[in-house]
């Protein structure tokens, strides 16, 4: 029996689970209040006067001393349930952090120990819808990439004497291309849900078509990858987002207290991990500087014709959750 206790496995700290006594003070207190009615109902009915009824006067005794008896303890069962489902959930949560981040050391240690399966198949599930957003999206600008010379071949031009030289050049094809829509930039921003996301891939190939909003989303989609990397998603934030008075007046180039709403990441784990690697990663650091000036280029245009709504919507991306973290990060908000 010794042998057996000695063998047994070192407690996880915060995250074992620690065993519930029988008798907490919560019955503890139900106790004392069933013990406190029995005695005053007991005391009163018993001092009373007889009733002629006595079978009657019993049950309505027995109804009188019980029914509170038993809603002292129904609401001393519900209050325990709520403490140990609010005890499970902050230890599942604080493992959840914990596996994540000791994956993510493990990898920026750059050792050579194979993780534990289970911890590489649960990350594995929760980058596949990642990943396979990443391929469609480089299939997409490789379709983008393969044919610039069909989009900026020049029409016909009518002919024109040799003298004339600055008539010879002719007019963009991008002048030619209606002004890209509000809502397709903003759902572009935000990149396909999944690969049948057909509305999504329309928008995003109608952004591509825009220079400005093609190369917006190419530094956003590098920044994402790298980020992803260290398995930073935009899915797992939830900032808080700011009004749109605050992206006006950071659009019109305020900076400091007046528009510290922007960083409204408030996940440690991302944030420790995004200012780890713009220290250490030059092409990282460099990449998310280029993202983060594209982005300022294009909120300042967008805000000029884009309603409240639209600045709300715009803040819900993916791509605008990656600037609040790199902005927050970079200090761009200070």
């Amino acid at each position: 029996m010794a042998d057996r206790k000695e063998a047994r496995p070192t407690p996880a700290g915060l995250y074992d689970r620690t065993a519930v006594s029988g008798i907490t003070s919560i019955e503890m207190a139900a106790l004392a209040a069933t013990i406190v009615w029995l005695l005053l109902s007991g005391s009163y009915f018993l001092t009373g006067e007889p009733s002629e009824s006595q079978g009657m006067s019993f049950l309505l005794k027995a109804m009188v001393i019980m029914m509170p008896v038993a809603l002292i303890w129904v609401a001393a069962m519900t209050v325990r349930s709520t403490r140990v489902m609010r005890e499970e959930s902050a230890r599942l949560a604080a493992a959840i952090d914990a596996i994540r981040q000791a994956y993510v050391n493990q990898a920026q240690t750059g050792r050579n120990e194979t993780p534990h399966p289970a911890v590489l198949k649960r990350l594995d599930e929760i980058a596949s819808t990642q990943k396979n957003q990443e391929t469609t999206l480089a299939m997409l600008v490789g379709m983008r990439q393969a044919d610039p010379v069909q989009q900026i071949a020049p029409e016909p031009n009518p002919p024109v004497e040799e003298d004339q030289p600055a008539l010879s050049l002719g007019t963009p094809a991008e002048a030619h291309r209606p002004p890209l829509s509000n809502e397709d930039f903003i759902r572009a921003l935000h990149f396909p849900e999944t690969a049948d996301d057909t509305e999504g891939f329309a928008a995003l190939r109608r952004a591509l078509k825009d220079r400005q909003a093609a190369q917006l989303i190419q530094a956003a989609q590098d920044v994402l990858t790298l980020m992803s990397q260290d398995g930073i998603y935009m899915d797992d934030l939830r900032p808080d987002l700011a009004r749109p008075e605050v992206w006006r007046a950071f659009a019109h180039g305020k900076r400091g207290r007046e528009v510290a709403a922007l960083g409204g990441v408030r996940d440690r784990s991302s944030l420790a991990l995004t200012a780890g690697r713009m220290k250490q990663d030059p092409i990282f650091r460099d990449a998310a500087h280029h993202f983060l000036r594209r982005y300022d280029q294009n909120i300042v245009q967008f805000e000029q014709h884009a309603s409240d709504a639209e600045l709300q919507e715009l803040a819900g991306t993916r791509t605008s959750r990656a600037f609040m973290l790199l902005g927050r990060v970079a200090g761009t908000f200070d």
